[in-house]
């Protein structure tokens, strides 16, 4: 029998009455919980949990989120936030951080007697200079983005002395080095009241994230090629360049990174922020060198100089294979790339890493 139009209509609202009636979800939603049934768990902040079978720990609060690990059965893990009924945000036994579902299929709450975290929370800071947002608080975190200077990122907790875990104003959760280069928050690291004192260094270690920045970096610097060289050259135009004003605005370019200014302002930064290489043979692509004033070519006109203490007068990046990218003189054209004579070997100083 052929059903009229507002039949069809009256049908139509009574099913969805009924289906509202039964509490079933919107799809999205049904699938962020990822159980069978429609229970899910509301937890307080600070208790313990243990996974009760094998489910994914995402970046993000959503299906679409990037998988960080598999979570294993009989797992504990504490509970930082529940965004919604549908996520917990947990924090696992090796460090890890992220997001799981509520769904009593996969994880019960066993206790409320947890750590809490070191740092206080719901700070706001300020992205004082580019620096990768990582999923997990590693260096060898994968990289999720580059926050760039100026952005606002609010405090959730400091799991230990290097490391911050910030909420940004997108939603994202991850971690940044908690150096003062990098942030500044209100009564922390160089904003109002009380700093504390800046970590010990974290070597840098190449990540796929990283590598990419680093070609951005040296794809910059490329694209200025010729660029006459001025000594003391204005740090507001890219007419011209002296070697540390390059060598500034390429990361500026590159990833928003401000540098210090001049060479050994440069260097200094390096100490503070990286590993030092005194070893050429133990540079890596896209590492900054530094230099001490030229004494000639012979390698003995270097003998007897104490490089630690010795003063930087030029600063290049590191290409590989025994090439560097520089600026340093009028007669040389400009920025160009050369290679490592003995000359520049016999003047190296010590080198490192910017991004990290």
């Amino acid at each position: 029998m052929i059903k009229s139009h507002k039949q069809l209509t009256a049908s139509l609202l009574v099913s969805a009455v009924i289906v509202a009636g039964l509490g079933v979800s919107a799809p999205g939603n049904a699938a962020a919980a990822s159980s069978p049934s429609n229970s899910v768990m509301v937890a307080a902040v600070g208790q313990t949990a243990v996974i009760e079978a094998s489910v994914r720990l995402r970046s993000t609060p959503s299906t679409n989120g990037e998988v960080v690990k598999y979570l294993q059965k009989g797992d504990q893990v504490q509970i930082l936030a529940q965004p919604n009924s549908y996520w917990f945000q947990v924090k696992t036994a090796d460090g890890s951080v992220g997001y799981t579902s509520t769904g009593d299929k996969y994880i019960s709450v066993i206790s409320s007697s947890v750590d809490t975290p070191t740092a206080p929370t719901a700070q706001t800071g300020t992205i004082k200079y580019g620096v990768n947002l990582r999923i997990t608080p590693s260096t060898s975190g994968k990289v999720l983005r580059l926050l760039k200077k100026g952005e606002q990122v609010q405090l959730l907790a400091q799991p230990n002395s290097y490391w911050y875990q910030i909420l940004t104003s997108d939603g994202s959760i991850g971690y940044i080095s908690s150096s003062d280069q990098y942030t500044s928050f209100a009564g922390i690291n160089g904003g109002t009241g009380t700093p504390t004192p800046p970590p010990a260094p974290i070597p840098p270690i190449s990540t796929p994230g990283a590598s990419a920045q680093i070609e951005s970096v040296i794809s910059a610097g490329m694209g200025y090629l010729g660029t006459p060289y001025e000594f003391g050259s204005s740090r507001y135009n890219t007419s011209t360049f002296d070697c540390s004003d390059f060598i500034r605005q390429i990361f500026i370019d590159a990833v928003n990174l401000k540098l210090p200014a001049d060479s050994r302002q440069q260097g200094d930064w390096v100490k503070s922020n990286s590993t030092v290489v005194t070893s050429i043979s133990g540079l890596k692509r896209g590492d900054l060198m530094f230099f001490m004033d030229y004494k000639g070519t012979s390698a003995s006109a270097y003998e007897g100089i104490d490089k630690s203490k010795a003063r930087i007068s030029h600063v290049a990046i590191y290409l590989g294979d025994g090439q560097i990218l520089h600026t340093y003189s009028v007669a040389s054209g400009g920025v160009k790339v050369d290679k490592l004579s003995a000359s520049w070997m016999n003047r190296f100083l010590y080198g490192g890493s910017v991004i990290r």
